[in-house]
């Protein structure tokens, strides 16, 4: 019986986890059986053997084991991976939200406008290169809070590229589409909202996409600064602890969640496009 054509795809992945996994337990479980351990393992562990790699295995019943209970909350530094990572999404979102905020209006000011667009691009290719983490030490001496020094570093790198893609999509609109709207005598505005911003969704949504993915990576990375609560401060914590299967387990669900919310602006953008079609 041969399989239908969608399924090879899938069960292509299945085949090539199970592989990665069954090397990697064997490999794991040899290192453990020979007794030798590297210069690092020693320094970091000392005589404890926790420091080790673990195996597929261990980290799967971790897995089951921390999403047993998710949400728990035994104190400043004992609370579960789905409320660390509810704690960072809150961080991302309010970040991410301010940055469309404030690009799309700005994208759309410069792509109409040729003018803008000398004046802004001079401040856009000197800030823009710059990594999103150097602004923290900046962020926390003015803000003199660590929450909102990270949302505000959600904002900068999330800002750049909606801002980018939107003025490049409005710019990109076709000229007849603007005949049209001047042939109806529309003012700027429902030009703007009913004309432009139709056309250009689609690559303003590329730009939104392009920023989440950059807003996840980045938020990991402060909270690993700052500390206190999310997802990027749990990892932290749980090497400190040499827990390397935790910290195995909530790599895995960081991608999972970055996953997900680029699906659901995938998902967006795919019917803008079919829209316009």
């Amino acid at each position: 019986m041969r399989l239908p054509r969608k399924l090879h795809a899938p069960l292509l992945s299945v085949a090539i986890l199970a592989i990665v996994s069954a090397v990697w337990e064997g490999a794991t479980q040899t290192s453990r059986d020979d007794g030798v351990r590297s210069e690092y393992e020693m320094l970091v562990a000392g005589a404890d053997e926790t420091a080790r790699l673990p195996r597929p295995s261990e980290i799967a019943a971790l897995g089951l084991e921390m999403l047993s209970d998710p949400v728990y909350d035994r104190g400043p530094n004992d609370k579960g991976i789905g409320l660390q990572l509810v704690y960072s999404l809150g961080r991302v979102g309010l970040g991410y939200i301010v940055a469309v905020l404030v690009a799309v209006p700005i994208g759309f000011l410069i792509g109409m406008s040729p003018l803008m667009l000398s004046a802004f691009n001079p401040f856009i290719q000197v800030l823009k290169p710059i990594s999103p983490l150097a602004w923290m030490p900046l962020a926390l001496f003015v803000i003199k809070d660590s929450v909102w020094s990270s949302v505000f570093v959600i904002f900068i790198c999330s800002v750049w590229p909606i801002l980018i893609n939107t003025a490049f999509g409005v710019s990109s609109v076709r000229k007849d589409f603007i005949n049209v709207s001047r042939t109806l005598e529309l003012s700027r505005l429902r030009t703007a909202l009913f004309v432009i911003l139709p056309a250009a969704a689609p690559t303003i949504l590329t730009g939104m996409r392009i920023s989440i993915g950059i807003a996840w990576l980045v938020i990991v990375a402060a909270e690993m600064l700052v500390g206190g609560t999310g997802v990027g401060y749990f990892v932290w914590n749980e090497w400190n602890n040499l827990d390397l299967a935790s910290v195995v387990v909530s790599i895995l669900m960081i991608g999972v969640v970055g996953m997900g919310l680029d699906f659901l602006l995938a998902q967006a953008q795919r019917a803008v496009a079919f829209e316009d079609a």
